[in-house]
């Protein structure tokens, strides 16, 4: 056994069974040829895209806009909408019926669909399938679906704020109209439409008419009553008219804020910028006829010259 590997004898071996080598090369490259032809293997080809996040995606945690871009690329979400979309159950002949429907699926899908990071921070898609035009469609619609599952999710949350931005509006608007009433017969009794506005002009006459010796006039006498009204109600004025300003002012800002989050929530915009629109391919991506026919050319003739050994380190012994 110590000279079964024996370079020299090797060489021997080889130089005399030469014909065998070709006969044995002839047959492998014509039969792998043959195998890896249409009739045997039915080809793909690959349709690719590459798109950057825009800023419009919102950033939720640690990871940059296009990891978020991919992660919902890669979610099965737009796998499932994929399915369906596109009928792949018939394309990729799994039965729909079959328990394991699902994990069928999504192996077929995941070897014919991959989405990665680039070292630009774009995301590549590439599809593969035997209609060239389906491959470049399937790219076309995984860019629309991830378009309009992020406007969901952004849809979503701006939903939610209106939701709660309209209870507290809700809850302000009860407390508003609680308010309303007192405030609105407190300023018909009183006469107090601005405390602050009002108190200044009301003790500037009152002090004007008592200057000029007019107190006992009619206008001096309505001054003084005036002035008495904000003796006796002009706190309860003062602290009402805040109240009822601080609730109507909270009343307009939550209304301005459910506006703008219902504009937000309607707003159909583009969350990822194409810069390789996919196309029908016209040429088959798979199988690679040549490196099949290599590779088991090599792998026949590297299996003949360990049988031929043997037979001859038999002979040897």
């Amino acid at each position: 056994m110590d000279n079964f590997f024996d370079n020299q004898r090797i060489l021997k071996m080889i130089w005399k069974r030469k014909f065998h080598f070709i006969i044995v090369g002839i047959a492998a490259i014509a039969l792998s040829a043959i195998f890896s032809g249409p009739a045997f293997i039915t080809p793909k080809f690959k349709s690719t895209a590459r798109v950057y996040p825009t800023s419009n995606i919102a950033v939720y945690s640690d990871e940059s806009r296009t990891e978020q871009l991919l992660e919902i690329i890669n979610s099965r979400d737009i796998k499932f909408r994929m399915f369906d979309a596109f009928n792949l159950d018939e394309v990729y002949n799994v039965d729909k019926n079959s328990p394991q429907y699902t994990t069928f699926m999504l192996d077929k899908y995941n070897t014919n669909v991959s989405a990665s990071k680039t070292e630009y921070e774009t995301v590549e898609i590439k599809v593969m399938d035997e209609d060239p035009a389906r491959a470049s469609n399937m790219c076309d619609s995984i860019i629309s679906f991830v378009n309009e599952k992020i406007r969901e999710l952004h849809s979503l949350k701006h939903i939610e704020v209106i939701q709660i931005t309209k209870e507290h509006l809700a809850i302000n608007r009860n407390i508003l109209d609680s308010i309303r009433p007192i405030y609105q017969s407190l300023r018909d009794e009183t006469g107090i439409l601005s405390y602050q506005k009002q108190l200044g002009y009301v003790t500037e006459g009152y002090m004007l008419s008592l200057s000029e010796n007019k107190g006992n006039t009619n206008d001096g006498k309505k001054i003084e009553k005036q002035l008495n009204q904000f003796r006796q109600k002009g706190l309860d004025a003062y602290r009402l008219e805040r109240l009822f300003s601080k609730y109507n002012n909270a009343v307009d800002s939550l209304k301005s804020v459910i506006e703008v989050e219902q504009i937000e929530a309607k707003k159909r915009i583009t969350y990822s910028h194409v810069v390789e629109y996919p196309f029908p391919a016209d040429k088959k991506a798979y199988p690679v006829r040549w490196l099949i026919v290599a590779f088991t050319t090599l792998s026949a003739v590297f299996f003949a010259l360990l049988v031929f050994l043997v037979l001859d380190y038999g002979k040897k012994d």
